[in-house]
């Protein structure tokens, strides 16, 4: 038998669930636990399916609005965060909700208030239909915030008074790429008031981080995530902007090319926040069994965030 040729593969650290992820999963779980099924999720909890199916055999059950909930079964609000129209109408229609939004997601939301109250325009730097971008931009009334997605966009903003203007920016953006699109509302509008701490998570930049130190080394990147993963999708962007041409989102090993990868001898791995450990590691053993795998560790932080669940999960009946 022909001896497998050696391989290394360069894993990301930190990758995959971050703490608002690992929040909202919990979310759910505990909620059936609590109330049985069937508790009903308004989108995607997070943007992972094998974690929805997961969640859809333990009994939840996915819907687009709130339309599509029976009002005598909880519901719980995803990660991404909702307009303010929708907790409005669970109210109205006495529902039970729990609101699993990321509180990172859920500053930028209450950032964008104070702004709104001290009477200026907000302009979001985010990815238009994102649920995350359309939950922020439901925080206030329509036309008080104005999105842009490419420092181009800047050029061509109406904005209603250019002194009185303040910028908030989706949390899942590539941190570069942000970079960019400040500085071009900077240079244009002097006065734009930023954020008091970065609107881009802890976590996003930390994945992006670990990417652009694995990059120089491989010839290949494999970022683990879904294609609607926002997060996901700007590791692939970064690692391609590093220098790694063959950079590469897959969902699970069964999207591997093998014949793109063939002859090549380093390739790098991480994980989209919302991707589970489970599926790296069937990443990891589906290239195990094609190959003398050597793993190897780039660790450029570590984690310690956690955030609590709901007060309603956590109390007993």
């Amino acid at each position: 038998m022909s001896a497998k040729p050696p391989l290394t593969l360069y894993l990301a650290a930190p990758r995959g669930f971050c703490a608002g992820v690992d929040r909202a999963i919990k979310i759910v779980e505990m909620a059936l636990e609590k109330w049985g099924a069937p508790v009903y999720v308004r989108h995607e909890i997070v943007h992972n399916k094998y974690v929805v199916d997961g969640l859809r055999a333990k009994g939840a059950v996915f819907v687009e609005e709130l339309d599509d909930c029976p009002p005598d079964r909880p519901v719980i609000f995803s990660a991404h965060g909702v307009p303010k129209s929708v907790p409005a109408e669970a109210e109205a229609r006495q529902m039970l909700y729990v609101d699993a939004t990321c509180p990172l997601v859920s500053k930028v939301h209450i950032e964008a208030e104070r702004h709104n109250a001290n009477g200026l325009q907000m302009v979001m730097i985010g990815h238009a239909g994102h649920p995350e971008t359309v939950g922020t931009m439901g925080q206030l009334p329509r036309g008080e915030v104005l999105l842009v997605e490419t420092p181009e966009d800047v050029a061509t903003l109406e904005v209603r008074d250019p002194e009185r203007l303040a910028f908030i920016t989706q949390t899942t953006l590539s941190v570069d790429d942000t970079a960019e699109i400040v500085a071009a509302l900077k240079a244009r509008f002097p006065a734009i008031v930023g954020p008091h701490k970065e609107d881009i998570c802890y976590a996003t930049t930390n994945r992006q981080e670990a990417v652009k130190a694995i990059a120089p080394k491989v010839e290949a990147l494999l970022v683990i995530g879904a294609p609607n993963s926002s997060n996901s999708q700007r590791l692939v962007e970064v690692g391609r902007a590093k220098g790694c041409n063959y950079a590469q989102l897959v969902q699970r090993s069964t999207d591997i090319d093998w014949r793109a990868l063939d002859g090549v001898r380093h390739i790098g791995i991480t994980a989209g926040a919302s991707a589970p450990e489970e599926l790296v590691n069937e990443v990891i053993d589906a290239f195990r069994a094609r190959h003398d795998v050597t793993v190897e560790l780039v660790e450029t932080a570590k984690e310690r965030v956690e955030f609590k669940v709901p007060r309603v999960l956590r109390e007993t009946a």
